[in-house]
C-alpha cells in the first residue's frame, strides 16, 4: 500500500508488523509517528528501538525477545527497528516463528530507507508494507494545497505544483518550504511570484530547468539559471558535471526501448521523472543530445588536463549548445 493509505488503515485497527520502506524520510518519520500516537501508551515503558544493522545472526534473538515481552499496564508494546535486512537463512532460523505467530500485545515497526539483498519482507503475509518512496507531483501538490488550506491560506494548484517540482517531490523539503511560506503569508492567497522568490529550488531541478531552456532555445533563461547556480555553488565544474549527467540520462532514456519503470530502476529515479525526461529528450532530439554530451565531456576533460579554466570550459559549452 501507499503511505497515503496508512492513516485509513490504522483506523481499521492495529497490524502486528508495519514495514515503512522508501526513500522519503518524511513519510517514514510521519508513518512511525502515526502508528505510535494511535497505539502507544507510556512510551517510556512500552517503547524500545533497535538498529537493524547490528542485528546479525544470533543477535536477532534480542529483537524477538523484546517482541515477546509483555507491555506494562498497557494494551500494546511497540518495537521499532531501523534498517532490518535479514538474509533468507536468518529469517528462517531467527524471525519466522515469531513473525508468523506474532503476540497480540506487541506491534513491530520496521523502518527501511531502501530494499537490500536478503529476504523480501514486504512479500511476507504477516507484514503490512507501506511504500514510503517519493510521491508523484500530483500527490505532493495536493498535500501542499490541503496544508495551506488548513492554515487559512489559499494556494492555487499551479503554485502547489511548482513547490513540489522545486523540491523534486521530496516531502521533507516540501514540508519545510510549506511551513516557511505559511509563516511568511499568515493568510490570504499565495502567489506564484511569492513561491518563486521564497522556495529554495533544488540544484537538480535547476539543471532540469536549464535543459528545458535548451529544448526551447531560450538562451536568456539558460544563462539566468546558470549564473544563479555558479553564484550559489561558486564552481563552474559542478554545473558542467550536472549538465553532463543530465544530458547523458536524457540520451539514455531516448535511446532505450525499455519501459519508463525499467529505466527508472536503472537510473534510480522516479517513473514520473523518467516520463518527463523522455518528453524533454524528444524535444531536443538524439543528434543534438549526442553533440551536447560530447561537448560537455570534452570541456570537463580539458579542465582536468589543465587546458582550460572552468569558466572558459563552461563558456565553450554554452557556445556549443546555442551557437555551435
Amino acid at each position: 500500500m501507499k503511505y497515503t493509505e496508512l492513516k485509513n488503515d490504522i483506523k481499521q485497527g492495529a497490524r502486528s508488523i508495519y514495514l515503512l520502506e522508501g526513500d522519503d524520510a518524511y513519510f517514514r518519520m510521519k508513518g512511525e509517528e502515526m502508528i505510535k500516537s494511535s497505539f502507544l501508551q507510556m512510551p517510556e515503558l512500552n517503547f524500545s528501538s533497535f538498529d537493524g544493522e547490528t542485528l546479525k545472526g544470533g543477535a536477532l534473538t534480542s529483537l524477538t525477545s523484546a517482541i515477546e515481552s509483555f507491555p506494562f499496564m498497557s494494551e500494546k508494546r511497540i518495537i521499532k527497528v531501523s534498517e532490518l535486512h535479514p538474509s533468507e537463512s536468518e529469517y528462517e532460523n531467527y524471525l519466522k516463528k515469531t513473525f508468523e505467530n506474532f503476540p497480540s500485545s506487541c506491534i513491530l515497526i520496521i523502518v527501511n530507507a531502501e530494499s537490500k539483498k536478503g529476504v523480501d519482507l514486504k512479500r511476507k503475509p504477516c507484514v503490512g508494507f507501506f511504500d514510503c518512496n517519493r510521491a508523484d507531483e500530483e500527490t505532493v501538490a495536493k498535500w501542499a494545497y490541503l496544508t495551506f488550506k488548513r492554515a487559512g491560506i489559499t494556494a492555487p494548484v499551479d503554485v502547489c505544483s511548482a513547490i513540489a517540482g522545486y523540491c523534486l517531490c521530496n516531502m521533507s523539503r516540501v514540508a519545510l518550504e510549506v511551513e516557511k511560506l505559511i509563516d511568511y503569508k499568515k493568510e490570504g492567497t499565495l502567489t506564484r511570484e511569492e513561491a518563486d522568490a521564497l522556495v529554495f529550488k533544488d540544484a537538480d531541478y535547476r539543471i532540469y530547468e536549464m535543459t528545458n531552456a535548451v529544448s526551447r532555445k531560450n538562451y536568456g533563461k539558460f544563462m539566468e539559471i546558470q549564473s544563479e547556480l555558479c553564484r550559489k555553488n561558486g564552481d563552474e565544474t559542478s554545473v558542467l558535471s550536472g549538465l553532463f549527467s543530465y544530458f547523458k540520462n536524457l540520451l539514455t532514456v531516448l535511446s532505450s526501448d525499455e519501459s519508463d519503470a525499467t529505466i527508472a530502476k536503472l537510473l534510480k529515479k522516479k517513473e514520473y521523472a523518467v516520463m518527463k525526461d523522455r518528453e524533454q529528450a524528444r524535444a531536443i532530439g538524439s543528434g543534438r543530445l549526442k553533440k551536447y554530451v560530447e561537448a560537455v565531456y570534452s570541456a570537463l576533460s580539458d579542465i582536468k588536463s589543465g587546458l582550460l579554466s572552468p569558466q572558459s570550459a563552461l563558456q565553450n559549452v554554452n557556445n556549443a549548445i546555442f551557437f555551435g
